[in-house]
């Protein structure tokens, strides 16, 4: 039988977690695994059609989740999301900054779009959607909110430099966060996730022009000789956002497979 006190720090039963980019992916993984923890879970998605699929799925898990279409780039959209997310559940304890895009592009090849894009939905939509949503935190006490980096929240890696920059940029935002907010009953964390299967890894190796296979082969060429499953960010996303994790706050873990060991 599972020790009780265990089973208690990780419950989440009675907790609404509000997960940016929840409609697919690594974002999709966590919502799932925090629904299983018990909680209620404010979906927000710029796609409404997997956004609201996965909605229906995770009501059968919790008994409660609803879709919110939301752009992390967009200050007015972050406010209202924010607002009717907090109407519609009363509280919000537990938020997750998982919405990213990726380009594959060195300083010289990369247009200003592309960088104002994924600086905007991987750094700018944490702020945003941060900003919005800690006064609701605040009002009632506290809460947890996790920041999904990068291994390469830590290093360089090859044609990436928008989202190296956007990453590193997580990764300290997440600091300076937990500094402000640790007095208000705040934590705030930052999980480094390494290669991950998911849509938007895949579509690293399409950017490339790499052979998928090969792509994939080498991803998993770590010391735990596979790449991750977004059920691996999951767990580490559940212990910030439980009670396991109650004196820690501005942390990066590594959730990589031993890839920057």
């Amino acid at each position: 039988m599972a020790n009780q006190e265990i089973c208690r720090l990780l419950d989440l039963t009675g907790k609404v977690a509000a997960v940016t980019g929840a409609a697919s992916g690594i974002g999709q993984g966590i919502a799932r695994r925090l629904a299983e923890a018990g909680a209620f879970v404010a979906l927000l998605d710029i796609d409404e059609v997997r956004g609201e699929a996965t909605a229906a799925e995770l009501r059968e898990i919790s008994g409660a989740s609803l879709f919110y279409k939301c752009d992390v780039t967009n200050a007015r959209d972050c406010e209202r999301v924010s607002s009717a997310v907090y109407g519609d559940w009363g509280r919000i304890d537990i938020l997750v900054n998982n919405a990213g895009v990726v380009r594959r592009k060195n300083v010289v090849d990369l247009t200003e779009d592309d960088w104002d894009l994924v600086i905007d939905v991987n750094l700018k939509g944490v702020y945003l959607v941060s900003k919005h949503i800690i006064p609701y935190m605040r009002k009632d006490g506290g809460g947890s909110i996790i920041n999904i980096g990068s291994g390469w929240s830590l290093k360089g890696g090859p044609d990436a430099v928008a989202y190296c920059a956007s990453k590193g940029g997580v990764a300290n935002l997440t600091r300076a966060m937990a500094i402000d907010h640790g007095p208000e009953g705040i934590r705030v964390n930052c999980i480094c996730p390494g290669d991950t299967d998911t849509e938007l890894l895949r579509s690293e190796a399409v950017q490339l022009g790499a052979d998928m296979d090969e792509f994939m082969r080498e991803a998993a060429a770590r010391p735990i000789k596979r790449v991750g499953r977004p059920e691996d960010i999951a767990n580490a996303a559940l212990f910030f956002a439980s009670d396991m994790s109650s004196w820690v706050t501005g942390a990066a873990l590594v959730v990589d497979g031993g890839g920057l060991a």
